[in-house]
């Protein structure tokens, strides 16, 4: 990939990063999954939101891929960041 690639890849997944936190989040309200499946989780709905996102972007699917994936990652990322985190780690 050449720097332009690249640079639509990382402004596309700035976009697609809150979308994925938010569905996300949705999910885990109303789905009562354990909470070490959600980096996965993230991951796939950030391919997901990527790959169906082609009307909104004149990108290849495989780049679209990318930025979903990177947004994905970065939206667990970023939640974890701002969550309150209660007692001690092991």
């Amino acid at each position: 990939m050449d720097n332009e690639v690249m640079e639509q890849v990382l402004i596309f997944t700035t976009i697609l990063a809150p979308i994925v936190a938010a569905l996300v989040q949705s999910i885990k309200q109303t789905v009562a999954l354990p909470n070490n499946v959600f980096p996965i989780l993230s991951l796939f709905v950030g391919l997901g939101v990527g790959l169906v996102a082609f009307p909104f972007t004149g990108m290849d699917s495989v780049s679209r891929l990318w930025a979903g994936a990177l947004a994905g990652l970065g939206g667990t990322g970023m939640y974890e960041l701002v969550a309150k985190r209660k007692g001690t780690s092991k």
